[in-house]
């Protein structure tokens, strides 16, 4: 018996890449993940980072204490690389990497072990996502400010056309900025804003000659979202390929139709799927799939599904194999690939593509009014406007406006068996950073140091006089350079940034259901003598901001002073906000499994900073156990996604509030 399926007509199309976002605790286990995924049928690797090496920290970094293998796989050297990587031969492979700030340090890492295995690098296929516009405006791994972060995905678009002329140096990536709240209009907008930025900074840099750009623009890739709206989503997709093919012809001159086209991957919405009956997940995974699929013209050229589980924690391999055999059912069992595109002659698609590409031309051009997208970046443009959105879609939900089966709609439910008991979802062992900071240190002890030390210096020097540093870099990585090493190298010449929360001041009078949590928010301050005030912090690398800044919108909605300086806080930083701003209440917004310590963390500190009496609310994805944990360590409330009602949250923070005051007082 044979894993592939027998093709019984010869005019099928060829299905798109099969792929499974997969990584985590170490670089062994998860290339144990990827080897039996593979066996399984899966045709390509979608590498999953944590988020020390989506930041360029080392895992014995401050701020990557407890942040160590829970989003992905930690890579601090070659030798986690080599791993990772073992016994995949890389020739063959076609590889997609979820990096951004760090890309060209994890390509540099990638193509050294491709050289170790003897590989061709003309042979090597494969995508790095790079594109860092849009880590300000949502995953928040951002390391450097926009122009030097563009000067690095310019070096790595010239850098591959000349050394691996197969891969895709830029995954222009629309994904993040629906699950920021984006539109459709937005997702649009946004996206190919941020890659005329990317395309116009490559061109006025002259690194790229004349006659080899039309290629050049050919090997830019997108990376798309797909929501449960999936006749939109058709109609989005195809507005994607036209408006893509029109930006090439029009403002770049691009004559050669291949060049023009639209090549997306995509992962479907996660910020759909719900922790309560999550069950519910897999038909909206399967729905949102057939958005990228139908339609033949803007089909995907690779897949990647998330778990059904993924609202509650970390997904079990079984649950990655079910979204991997959807994919596989539809291109093998189906005749989905048997037939033109289905849609072609429709007029209702056609009408709603042409309202999607007018609207989207509109926004577009007001991006590029401003500057283009690191101009709309750095005033805060597009941060406000994607948090203006999600503002409104999460209120919809709220009102009932916008249904979600098993949310706000038909909650009554029979227990799953599915989601219940020990190991329903998976968890990173705490071993798991020992482990990786002691093999780190032996790392950094068996290595030639002053090789080390020469090419730093080399990769500083390229850096600072405006070279390309992706020679410097693959050299750094055969010298036993570490992401940390390679990080401040380039902080010391770059600098670092802070990305606009888009969290403004004023507060809105428009928000519907908030006139009690109002009044109570007057009465409590009245008894305290001052305005409450509410401190939402983002401990650790955790850069997914949507909630913290909807927790801080509707308390400044509310009428609570609001302190909230944006991601990447270290618990001494939140501590020390919360004494000097003399807060009534904090909240900490953590999503990346790094709770348990960094909940911690913060308390201990309090204490030494004399304020323990100050109430401490915790939201993320939390498994009840550790939610149990963390109140019995004194956290007032744990919140999880579906608490949706954010104004029961607002009520409940004042009421914990005064509860402190009534204590004071007895």
């Amino acid at each position: 018996m044979t894993n592939t399926p027998d093709r019984t007509k010869s005019d099928r199309d060829r299905p798109w890449i099969f792929r499974t976002y997969a990584g985590h605790s170490t670089a062994a286990e998860s290339n144990r993940l990827y080897r039996g995924n593979l066996a399984k049928g899966q045709t390509g690797l979608s590498i999953a980072f944590d988020l020390p090496t989506q930041t360029g920290y080392d895992s014995d970094h401050v701020l990557a204490r407890g942040e160590v293998g829970k989003v992905g796989v930690p890579i601090s050297h070659l030798g986690d690389m080599q791993a990772l990587l073992d016994g995949i031969p890389l020739e063959k492979m076609n590889t997609s990497m979820t990096i951004n700030a760090t890309a060209a340090w994890l390509l540099a890492l990638y193509v050294a072990a491709a050289d170790a295995q003897g590989a061709d690098r003309t042979k090597l296929t494969g995508t790095t996502q790079n594109d860092i516009i849009k880590e300000y405006l949502s995953r928040g791994t951002y390391v450097f400010p926009p122009e030097p972060s563009l000067k690095l995905t310019t070096d790595m678009i010239a850098w591959t056309c000349r050394e691996l002329p197969k891969w895709n140096p830029v995954n222009v990536c629309s994904y993040h900025l629906q699950e920021a709240g984006a539109t459709p209009v937005q997702e649009l907008a946004f996206a190919l804003a941020n890659a005329i930025a990317i395309l116009d900074s490559v061109k006025a840099s002259g690194a790229i000659p004349e006659h080899e750009f039309p290629a050049a623009v050919g090997r830019i890739s997108f990376f798309v979202n797909a929501g449960i709206r999936f006749v939109t989503e058709i109609c989005k997709m195809r507005a994607f390929t036209e408006l893509w093919d029109e930006i090439t012809a029009e403002r770049y001159g691009i004559e050669d139709p291949r060049y023009r086209r639209f090549r997306y991957g995509v992962q479907v919405n996660s910020l759909g799927l719900t922790e309560q009956q999550p069950e519910n997940n897999v038909s909206r995974i399967l729905l949102e799939m057939l958005a990228v699929t139908l339609s033949k013209d803007a089909r995907a050229r690779a897949v990647q599904l998330p778990a059904w589980n993924e609202a509650l924690g970390l997904p079990r391999p079984w649950d990655q194999q079910w979204s991997l055999r959807m994919q596989q059912i539809l291109a093998y069992e189906t005749d989905l690939l048997e037939y033109g595109d289905i849609f072609e002659g429709s007029t209702v698609i056609a009408a709603k593509v042409d309202e999607l590409k007018t609207a989207a031309r509109a926004e577009l051009q007001s991006v590029l009014d401003i500057g283009g997208a690191a101009a709309a970046v750095e005033s805060g443009y597009m941060k406000r406007a994607l948090v203006a959105s999600n503002t409104e879609r999460l209120e919809e939900i709220e009102r009932g406006e916008r249904t979600v089966v098993g949310v706000n709609a038909y909650t009554e439910t029979e227990p799953s068996p599915l989601s219940t008991g020990t190991g329903a979802v998976l968890t990173v062992p705490e071993w798991v950073e020992r482990e990786q900071v002691e093999k780190l240190k032996a790392w950094r002890e068996d290595r030639d140091q002053m090789a080390v030390d020469a090419a730093l210096k080399e990769l500083s020097r390229a850096a600072s006089e405006g070279r390309n540093v992706m020679d410097a870099s693959v050299a750094c990585a055969r010298a036993g350079v570490t992401t940390g090493e390679w990080g401040w190298a380039l902080r010391g010449v770059f600098g670092e940034f802070r990305a606009p929360t888009g969290v403004g001041r004023a507060a809105r009078n428009d928000t519907e259901g908030l006139d009690d949590v109002r009044a109570e928010v007057d009465r409590v301050s009245k008894r305290l003598g001052r305005r409450l005030s509410f401190l939402v912090g983002k401990p650790g690398l955790d850069g997914h901001s949507n909630g913290a800044e909807q927790i801080a919108v509707r308390a400044r909605d509310a009428g609570m002073d609001v302190v909230y300086d944006g991601i990447r806080l270290t618990p001494a930083e939140i501590v020390d906000a919360a004494k000097e701003g003399r807060v009534h209440a904090i909240g900490l917004s953590i999503l990346s499994g790094s709770h348990v310590p960094l909940v911690a963390e913060v308390m201990e500190r309090l204490k030494g900073a004399g304020i323990d009496d100050v109430p401490v609310v915790v939201g993320g994805i939390i498994p009840d156990e550790d939610a149990e944990s963390l109140r019995a360590s004194g956290v007032a409330a744990v919140y999880t996604p579906k608490d949706f009602r954010l104004n029961d949250i607002m009520g409940d923070i004042v009421r914990i509030i005064e509860e402190g005051i009534e204590k004071e007082v007895a």
